[in-house]
């Protein structure tokens, strides 16, 4: 299933959907329809586990194809949200996870030339997240060095407590689409969460895929576009640490809890590694898209305080 978070008007309160071709599916309404309940939102069909997706299932099912007035609308008169409008907690992001990303890094950003020996992590506040369509601040007073990069974002379902590779998977509830934003000339001794945690720096959505539907993390095309000139595609194969070693590897120290999201890192073709570089700047638009999840698309706006 595709699953949304998504709001009918601007005074509406964040609902719960299935996306079905071009309707969005009311999942609260859906469960209504048939004398049942269901769940308000993304987080608590997390929580509900295998048994939610389950239950929504039947009432698809159920309904087949026929659904009861205002239980579905037509996604072009909705407005989609990030799928987890407010994570209850810092997003895990992964650096350096690509090959060839490594070696531009290095040459652009004075990390490390040798490919890490363990996934290189840091994190991303919760006020980071933006849904689609919502713009990118770029605050001209702090940064002059607004970067892209797309990556895969890991859902997990399950808790997650030093579980092994092979078991790594079982713990997914889901994959979406994340650009992992960042200001190149924030970081601080080292530390990159004032770079990537400013606010509207994890664009995300448009949707969560189930990670039923999702055969192989490893084989998934992404790509990325700035006014329309493709500047990023790669494929999940070529990760350094596959989605399986990266839960393995954060769950060894770190409990990964339901609703817990990892930026699973980004390939080769960032701003600071072309020649010569390039940055986002306000009227800038970014594209970036996930195989068999989607798409979003964010403009770029001047944010900078007025002057006092």
């Amino acid at each position: 299933m595709k699953l949304v978070t998504y709001r009918a008007d601007i005074e509406s309160a964040a609902r719960l959907g299935v996306l079905q071709d071009d309707l969005v599916v009311d999942v609260v309404r859906l469960a209504q329809s048939q004398g049942q309940t269901g769940p308000e939102s993304m987080l608590a069909l997390i929580d509900q586990g295998a048994a939610g997706l389950a239950a929504i299932r039947r009432q698809l099912a159920q309904a087949a194809g026929t659904l009861a007035p205002g239980v579905a609308t037509s996604v072009c008169n909705v407005t989609l949200l990030a799928p987890i409008p407010r994570p209850r907690k810092n997003i895990f992001g992964i650096g350096l996870n690509y090959v060839e990303h490594v070696a531009e890094s290095a040459q652009a950003l004075d990390t490390a030339k040798d490919l890490p020996k363990q996934p290189v992590i840091f994190s991303k506040p919760p006020t980071t997240v933006i849904g689609p369509g919502v713009p990118i601040e770029h605050n001209s007073a702090i940064t002059r060095q607004l970067d892209w990069e797309v990556e895969l974002a890991v859902i997990i379902g399950t808790t997650a407590r030093r579980v092994t590779k092979a078991d790594a998977l079982r713990h997914v509830f889901g994959y979406s689409v994340m650009i992992d934003v960042s200001a190149r000339d924030n970081r601080r001794a080292g530390q990159w969460i004032y770079s990537k945690g400013q606010d509207t720096y994890a664009p995300f959505g448009p949707c969560i895929v189930t990670a039923d539907e999702v055969t192989d993390p490893q084989t998934l095309d992404l790509w990325l576009s700035v006014n329309g000139v493709e500047k990023q595609r790669s494929n999940t194969r070529h990760m350094l640490f596959k989605v399986d070693h990266l839960i393995a590897d954060i769950s060894a120290g770190i409990t990964l809890e339901p609703g817990d999201i990892i930026a699973t890192g980004t390939p080769e073709g960032v701003g600071a590694g072309r020649n010569p570089q390039e940055w986002l700047w306000p009227g800038d638009v970014v594209v970036a898209g996930v195989q068999g999840i989607g798409t979003i698309r964010h403009g770029v706006v001047n944010a900078t305080p007025a002057a006092a």
